[in-house]
């Protein structure tokens, strides 16, 4: 990486050696570098959880809020600045489980957000209980029969969902994770990656090995654009694992529909003027 880099931290990882994050992290950064963006151009959304220390290892703008609710702020945030290139970092656990809700509904409204999940299939923070995309039969400290449920496929819920941008890359391939991560941002409109990245501590089972003898990668005459075919492959996740952007629907964005928005300059340009509230004070005086 370009040592002038300005997405560069100082600030300590608090990550394990051989986690998957610190990969991940100097994907982002070469992303960013290599879309001529500026620190100044971007915020990074983050819940809770080891994915959602990211913005603090960034020179970007950044947000840390509450576990599963990282969506919500960056929705605000480009809503009233349609000028920031707005990037969520979250944990499967984050999104998947907890901030579920806020994922489907952001999806439907189709912002102009970038998504990255930091998928280990595993909650790595509070040491090792399964999230919704630990497989079924795994067995952690807490499910120590072994996980009942059948596991989350957040591709396949992307795809029903009409996302219109939905991709997987894995952290042990850095090229394709950087090239999938500048598509994700130039992409217009809601962008879901699914980003592979075992957690070295908790996830005995799905280790870089595992993943390294499974992922392959999506062929290069793969229609983006056929959402049948996009399902299927989307449910092949085992022996064999797809990587790449499974399905790409252009649509109008959030703010490109709403009339009230598209019409309005953002309210990040808005001149302040507190003597305006004036008549709506005097209703209560």
């Amino acid at each position: 990486m370009d040592i002038l880099n300005p997405f560069e931290c100082s600030e300590e990882k608090a990550w394990c050696p051989g986690c998957g994050n610190h990969a991940l992290l100097e994907g982002i950064k070469r992303a960013l570098f290599e879309l001529e963006k500026e620190p100044h151009e971007v915020l990074i959304a983050s819940g809770i959880g080891q994915a959602a220390k990211l913005p603090h290892y960034i020179n970007t703008n950044g947000f840390n809020g509450l576990h599963g609710r990282a969506v919500p702020p960056a929705a605000g945030a480009k809503i009233a600045n349609s000028d920031l290139t707005v990037i969520i970092h979250t944990g499967d656990g984050d999104s998947y489980g907890e901030g579920g809700n806020h994922l489907i509904h952001n999806i439907r409204r189709n912002l102009d957000l970038t998504h990255f999940v930091h998928d280990n299939q595993i909650y790595g923070l509070t040491k090792g209980q399964a999230s919704p995309t630990t497989g079924k039969g795994h067995i952690t400290g807490i499910q120590t029969e072994g996980v009942q449920l059948e596991p989350f496929n957040p591709i396949a819920l992307g795809i029903s969902l009409d996302c219109s941008f939905v991709a997987r890359t894995f952290v042990g391939d850095q090229e394709h994770m950087v090239e999938t991560m500048k598509s994700a941002i130039r992409h217009s409109g809601y962008a879901l990656v699914d980003i592979l990245q075992p957690c070295v501590v908790f996830n005995k089972v799905n280790t870089f090995k595992w993943y390294k003898d499974r992922v392959y990668h999506l062929e290069r005459d793969h229609d983006v654009s056929d959402k049948v075919e996009a399902f299927r492959r989307a449910q092949e996740f085992g022996e064999r694992i797809p990587i790449g952007i499974f399905y790409v629907n252009e649509k109008p964005t959030y703010m490109e529909s709403v009339e009230y928005i598209s019409e309005r300059e953002p309210l990040v340009r808005k001149k302040l003027d507190p003597k305006s509230a004036v008549p709506l004070m005097d209703e209560f005086y």
